[in-house]
C-alpha cells in the first residue's frame, strides 16, 4: 500500500517562533514541498483560514491540506465552551476533506516560553485527570459527528508528553480519542516510539515523522533548556537524519491496517538547514522507510 506523504510549513517558518522564516511566503513553501514530492500540508501561520481562499491555493500546487493544529483548554473550560472556541478551525478542516484534528491541551503549557526550561513543564494531578479525560472523550465523540478524527498530539512542554501519561490517557478515554505518535518528541521525552506504536496501533490515527539528534539532545537535556531553545539547537531533524528507528515504528503500524497521513514536521532554523533540502531528504528517507513497511 502506498502511503500518502504530507509536511508541516515547520521547514520553512516556525508557529512558536515567527521570526523564523518571517520572509518566506506561503507560495515558497507550497511550491518547495510540492517539488520535494509531497502530496499534502498541514496548516501554518501563513495559510488563510477561509476554505474558499485556500482550495484554489492548494490546488494550483496539487496539494491537499492534511489537517492543521489546535490547542485545547479543557483543563480550564467545559467541552460547550471548547467547542465554541474550536468552530472556526473544525469548520475549515471540515469544508477542505480533512480526516484528523491534530490537538493537544495546551492550558499551563511552557512549550511556547522562551525563558522557562523543560523541567518546569506542568504535570497533572489525579483530580485533573479525573477533569480531562471525560472532557476530552466527549469532545473526541463530538468532532467525530463532524467527521473528523481527534489526533491527541502528545508534545514536550504540555500535560501530556510521557510515554506513561500516554498510556494513560489511552486507558482513560473512550476510543473516540485517537493518538497522533510524534517520534521525534516521544524520543525527546525518554520514550520509545516502537513500544508506542505496537501498544497503541489502533489507536494512531495520525503520524508525525521527525527524527532527533541524540547528541544535541543528550547536551540540552543536560542544559535543562526551555523547548523552543532545543528546537534552535537543533534537536530535531527529518526522518533518516537521527536516531529514531522507523522501521520498528512503522511496521506495527502497517500490521494494524494503518491509512493516515505519514506527516514530516520537524522544526529547525531555516537559516542554518536549507528548507528545500531538508524537506528532500525527509520525503526520501519516508517514502523508502514506508514502502519497506508498508509495500
Amino acid at each position: 500500500m502506498r502511503m500518502r506523504l504530507g509536511i508541516n510549513p515547520l521547514t520553512w517558518t516556525n508557529d512558536d517562533m515567527p521570526e523564523l522564516g518571517a520572509a518566506t511566503p506561503l507560495e515558497t513553501c507550497l511550491a518547495e514541498g510540492k517539488q520535494a514530492g509531497f502530496a499534502g500540508f498541514e496548516l501554518g501561520n501563513k495559510f488563510p483560514r477561509d476554505a474558499a481562499v485556500l482550495s484554489p491555493i492548494l490546488a494550483r500546487h496539487g496539494l491537499d491540506l492534511v489537517s492543521g493544529w489546535y490547542g485545547s483548554r479543557l483543563l480550564e473550560r467545559d467541552v460547550d465552551a471548547e467547542m465554541a472556541a474550536a468552530e472556526a478551525h473544525i469548520s475549515l478542516l471540515v469544508a477542505m476533506g480533512c480526516k484528523v484534528m491534530v490537538h493537544a491541551e495546551v492550558a499551563r503549557a511552557i512549550h511556547g516560553a522562551k525563558t522557562v526550561p523543560l523541567s518546569q513543564r506542568p504535570v497533572m494531578s489525579d483530580a485533573d485527570w479525573a477533569i480531562f479525560t471525560p472532557r476530552i472523550t466527549e469532545f473526541a465523540k463530538r468532532l467525530k459527528a463532524r467527521g473528523l478524527w481527534l489526533a491527541y498530539h502528545h508534545h514536550m512542554g504540555t500535560v501530556i508528553e510521557t510515554q506513561a501519561e500516554i498510556d494513560r490517557l489511552m486507558a482513560l478515554t473512550g476510543p473516540e480519542v485517537g493518538l497522533l505518535l510524534d517520534t521525534g518528541h516521544l524520543t525527546f521525552a525518554g520514550g520509545d516510539p516502537a513500544l508506542a506504536a505496537r501498544q497503541h496501533a489502533a489507536r494512531i490515527v495520525h503520524v508525525h515523522c521527525k527524527d532527533i539528534r541524540a547528541a544535541v539532545l543528550q547536551d540540552v537535556i543536560a542544559r535543562d533548556l526551555p523547548f523552543l531553545a532545543a528546537v534552535l539547537e537543533g534537536v530535531f531533524t527529518v526522518p533518516g537524519d537521527g536516531s529514531v528507528d522507523y522501521q520498528a515504528v512503522l511496521k506495527p503500524l502497517a500490521s494494524a491496517g494503518y491509512k493516515g497521513w505519514l506527516v514530516v514536521e520537524a522544526e529547525q532554523d531555516p537559516a542554518k538547514a536549507h528548507p528545500l533540502s531538508y524537506a528532500r531528504m525527509g520525503h526520501d528517507n519516508l517514502a523508502r522507510f514506508a514502502r519497506d513497511a508498508f509495500g
